[in-house]
């Protein structure tokens, strides 16, 4: 056989797969939009907001552990971070 024509079928074969999967997605697409026009859900209740005078419990040694982890990740040493402000959300 000759090379060409080997080439030309591999070409043909992947652009044939090519199509057929784009056809089949949008086809697939068209089912799962016709099917899956339900009524809306209800949205979920808010999440109770915890009162900004809340104080955390341990409050110098969380944030040394969490000044800790962030220098792990950052490869500097604990002592040369500043942590400015800490919430609890």
């Amino acid at each position: 056989m000759p090379n060409t024509f080997v080439i030309a079928m591999g070409v043909g074969t992947v652009f044939f797969g090519l199509i057929c999967i784009i056809i089949l997605s949008s086809l697939m697409s068209a089912i799962c939009t016709k099917l899956g026009k339900r009524e809306p859900a209800a949205p979920a209740p808010a999440a109770p907001v915890a009162p900004a005078t809340a104080e955390i419990p341990n409050r110098q040694a969380l944030i040394a552990a969490v000044s800790a982890a962030v220098a792990e990740d950052m490869g500097t040493d604990p002592a040369g971070i500043r942590i400015l402000s800490f919430k609890q959300l």
